[in-house]
């Protein structure tokens, strides 16, 4: 009787690399209205750079935000068209350190294009039928107001509209609905065409300083921190300019 040999042959299993999804923590940065362009850019480079964590942006003017952050809004991130802000926060405890100033900016005057009433200064604002104006709470607001008495001009309610923000109120002018309008520089120059500008000389204008800080309850302060360097870091920094904005 032969016994013959039994071989067993191991079949082996391919084994695929399993793509691992990287969990992402979610921060919540609320931004002013002026800072929608630039932040959105921010926003896609930081995540491309730290890919464990997703931005969600919340825009209003910073007077609006400041409002919701008091009444519990989820936010991790502040990042506000002045200062003043901040103090507000601060007074209630909803944060608990001074920001840090990321940028600057200034106001400038822009009219439809064409510059159909022939303006060429804020005092020549009296040709105007409608201005357009932030809201008077608003940083911008409080911005064009200080630009305004500067050059001792008064406007009659009747002839102002106001906007909830920046970007409110510039769009009054490119869709045509205001002759004119006083707005941040860095608005300006994100219309484009849309509107015909006129510079406000620095002896008149105002120095807008921007401010970033992590809101106090914050469940991800350590990627809120991260995104605030970023910001503050050269590439944050090369962005800002590139739209436009002043270094601190």
């Amino acid at each position: 009787m032969v016994v013959l040999p039994i071989f067993v042959a191991a079949v082996a299993t391919p084994v695929h690399a399993e793509q691992i999804e990287v969990k992402k923590t979610t921060i919540t940065v609320s931004a002013a209205a002026s800072l929608v362009n630039v932040y959105t850019e921010i926003g896609k480079q930081f995540e491309k750079a730290n890919p464990s964590i997703k931005v969600r942006f919340n825009f209003a003017s910073s007077s609006s935000l400041v409002s919701q952050i008091q009444s519990g809004a989820p936010t991790d991130v502040f990042a506000a068209a002045d200062l003043t802000s901040f103090d507000k926060l601060l007074a209630t405890g909803n944060v608990v350190k001074s920001p840090k100033v990321f940028a600057r900016n200034s106001m400038q005057l822009v009219v439809k294009p064409g510059n159909p009433l022939g303006i060429t200064t804020v005092a020549d604002l009296s040709k105007s039928s409608v201005i357009s104006l932030c809201a008077k709470t608003a940083p911008c607001g409080i911005y064009a107001a200080t630009v305004l008495s500067r050059y001792g001009v008064v406007i009659a309610d009747s002839k102002i509209t106001r906007g909830v923000d920046a970007t409110a109120t510039l769009n009054a002018v490119s869709t045509g609905d205001a002759d004119a309008a006083i707005v941040y520089a860095t608005d300006a120059l994100s219309a484009k065409k849309s509107v015909a500008t006129i510079s406000i000389p620095a002896g008149k204008n105002v120095k807008a300083m921007y401010g970033i800080g992590v809101v106090r309850g914050s469940r991800n302060s350590k990627q809120a921190e991260s995104f605030i360097g970023f910001v503050l870091s050269p590439a944050g920094q090369k962005v800002l300019i590139a739209f436009g904005f002043l270094a601190p």
